[in-house]
C-alpha cells in the first residue's frame, strides 16, 4: 500500500510526497533526511494523506497535487491548518 500526503512547512508552504510508511517518512522530514525542499522548509504537520494501491497510482496522483495551485490544493483536499 502507497500513499501520498501533504505537509505543512514552517512558511505556510505545503510539501507533497509518497511513501508506503508515512510515519517513518514524515520523522525523516523532520530530521532533515527527507526530500530536499523540507530541508530548508521545516515540516510542522501532516495536513493530507491519501491511500492508493501501487507506487505508480501514488506517483500519478502526486504529480496531479502538485500541479495544481495553492487555492486548489486547499479547497479540493479541505485542507485545514492552523
Amino acid at each position: 500500500m502507497w500513499f501520498v500526503y501533504v505537509l505543512l512547512c514552517e512558511d505556510g508552504s505545503f510539501y507533497t510526497g509518497i511513501s508506503n510508511n508515512i510515519e517513518k517518512r514524515f520523522a525523516d522530514h523532520k530530521n532533515g533526511m527527507g526530500g530536499y525542499y523540507t530541508r530548508s522548509h521545516k515540516p510542522i504537520e501532516l495536513v493530507y494523506s491519501e491511500k492508493l494501491p501501487t507506487q505508480s497510482d501514488a506517483l500519478k496522483r502526486e504529480m496531479q497535487i502538485k500541479s495544481w495551485r495553492r487555492a486548489k490544493k486547499i479547497r479540493v483536499l479541505n485542507l485545514a491548518f492552523k
